[in-house]
Order: structure tokens, then sequence, then C-alpha cells
């Protein structure tokens, strides 16, 4: 009518919680299964420590976390073909072998060596078609996930030679052994592409550069530790070459643990980032590697030094969640309507 304003449109609908929560959870990097690998190492570590309660909980927390991670890369892999081919060829995509191995040997710690298998078969699938699709896009001045695909082969070595001794398999200790090189091959080429400005610049995926060495030395002690099981996989030469290597590659860990410290104190980085998680992972991988070689060389000096580096592992990762969820808090809210 005449005289009368118009009718104003309604406000736009406020978003639920649940739409924003879905909308973050969209945004995820594909570099988001380090939060597995951190929270299942720190598992490990608090098992071999003989911390049987707490060693629950952490592995309760990764497999759910995995579980949820896993729906959404099969929902990807299947109704967006195109962003998973994407996502794949980021340095950061063998998170999903490596999350998936690390689980799988802490299950077969518990004795459930079947689902275990199936952990290990599901990552054997997924290694060569996410390793061959990331390393053909590799390049100079790498950021430190480029240690990932080292990472991810020598976490199917861990678990390879951890089922190997509980399963009195022979071939699969072998072949964990054939990993476990091949590793050490890819850290090497990785290292060589490393940007060595990271320790200084990095927003936390610069520890996987010491990470990747950790694991590496968790492998070798696995392969020894499954030569002593009863199976007769390397004579005493073989032995004593893989015992110096495992050694070796503990030490040029902590090498790097203690320079990546040093670059955190020099140059520190307060605010959260996803890549986070990839400085908790190495953290606690030094830990289990410390722990395991004491047992596999038979040096249990090792036992006390890999206690408090364990505990660091745990404080580090309590301080990261923490600031997860702030995180996740603060992307939800922002993308709420004013």
């Amino acid at each position: 009518m005449p005289g009368l304003p118009p009718p104003s449109s309604p406000p736009p609908a406020s978003p639920s919680p649940r739409s924003r929560l879905r909308d973050w959870w969209a945004r995820r990097r594909p570099a988001s299964g380090t939060a597995v690998m951190a929270t299942g190492i720190v598992s490990v570590g608090l098992h071999l420590a003989g911390h049987e309660a707490l060693s629950r909980v952490w592995l309760t927390m990764a497999g759910l976390a995995w579980v949820a991670l896993a729906a959404d890369f099969g929902v990807r892999l299947v109704r967006e073909r195109e962003r998973w081919r994407a996502e794949a060829g980021t340095p950061g995509a063998p998170t999903a072998v490596a999350a998936t191995a690390v689980l799988g040997t802490q299950i077969s710690a518990r004795g459930r060596q079947t689902v275990a298998e199936a952990l290990l078969a599901l990552a054997a699938a997924l290694w060569p078609v996410l390793i061959v699709t990331v390393v053909r896009r590799w390049k100079r001045r790498m950021p430190g996930a480029v240690f990932l695909c080292c990472v991810a082969t020598q976490s199917l070595a861990v678990l390879g030679a951890v089922l190997a001794k509980a399963e009195a398999a022979a071939w699969l200790a072998h072949t964990a052994l054939v990993l476990f090189w091949l590793g050490l091959v890819l850290y090497g080429v990785a290292l060589g592409l490393f940007d060595l400005r990271q320790p200084a610049e990095g927003a936390g995926d610069q520890w996987v550069a010491g990470g990747a060495l950790a694991v590496s030395a968790l492998a070798g002690a696995e392969l020894l530790m499954a030569g002593d099981g009863g199976l007769y996989l390397w004579n005493a030469d073989d032995t004593g070459v893989l015992r110096g290597l495992t050694v070796a590659l503990l030490v040029l860990d902590y090498a790097w643990y203690a320079v990546l410290l040093v670059a955190e104190v020099r140059w520190p980085r307060p605010r959260y980032d996803e890549r986070r998680w990839a400085t908790v992972f190495p953290m606690g991988m030094t830990a289990a590697a410390t722990l395991s070689v004491a047992v596999a060389v038979d040096l249990p000096a090792l036992d006390g030094p890999g206690e408090v580096l364990l505990w660091v592992a745990v404080a580090a990762w309590l301080v990261v969640a923490a600031a997860a969820v702030g995180s996740v808090r603060a992307g939800i809210r922002s993308r709420a309507p004013r």
C-alpha cells in the first residue's frame, strides 16, 4: 500500500554448530594424519615404559581419530576424486600410511594380531600409490613434510617386524628389512631437498627431519628383536651391521632433536598450527626408539633418558591438543554470523 515501507527480507538463517563443524572438517589438511601418528606413538611409548592404563587411553584416542580420518579418506576417494588426487600429491599425504602402521604396531602389542595384519595390508596397499604420487612432485627447498615418505616406509618396516616376531613369519621380517633400507635411501634423498632454513622458519613439521631417523632406529630395533625371537633371520655379520646402524641412527636423531629444540628457543613460534602435531610425533618417536633400542642392544642405561623423553612428549601432546581444541572452537565461532 502507498506510504508503507517495503517489507524487509528475513535475516539469513544462522548456521548450526554442526554445519560449522562440518565446514571446518572439510577444510582440514591431508597432513592431519600426524595427529593420529603423534597419539599412537605416545601410546606405544607409554606401553614400553609400563604405563598400561595411560597407554590404553592414548590408544583409544588414536583409534577413534583414525576411524574418523579413514572414513573421510574413503568418502573423498569415492565422491571427490579430483580433490583426492590433488591431496594425494601433497607432502603430507603419506601420513595415511604412517598413521595406519603406527596404530597397527600398538594393536599388535595388545595381542590383536588379526587386526594388526589387516592394518598392515591396508597400509601396504596405500604405500606405493601415495609414495609414487608424492615423490613425483618433490622439488628443492621442501618443508619438513618431505621426510614423511621415509616415515611411512619405516613405519611399515616397524609393523612388519613386530608381526614377524609375533607370527614367526621369516618372510615378513625379510620384507621389513628391505623396507628399512629403502626408507634410509628415501631419507637421504629427502635430506638433499630439505630447506635448511626450516628449523628457524618451519611451522612444526621441521621436526620430522629428526623423527624420520627415530622411526628408522625403531625399525632397526624391532628387526633385531625379531631375529632374537626364535627365527634364524640374520647371521652374526648382518646382526652386527644392523645393531651398529640402529645405534647410529638413534644418535643422529638425538643430534637433530637438540638442534630443533635450540631453534625453538631461538625462534619461538607460539601460535598454533596443525603441523605442530608433526612436532609431537618425533618427540614421541624418539622416546619409543630409545626404549626399544635399550632392549634390542641390551643398553639399560638408555631406559632413564627414554622415560624422560617420553614425559616430554606427553607434555607436548597435551599442549598441542589443548591448542588444537582452542583453534577448532575459534574456527567454528569465526564462521558464525555476526
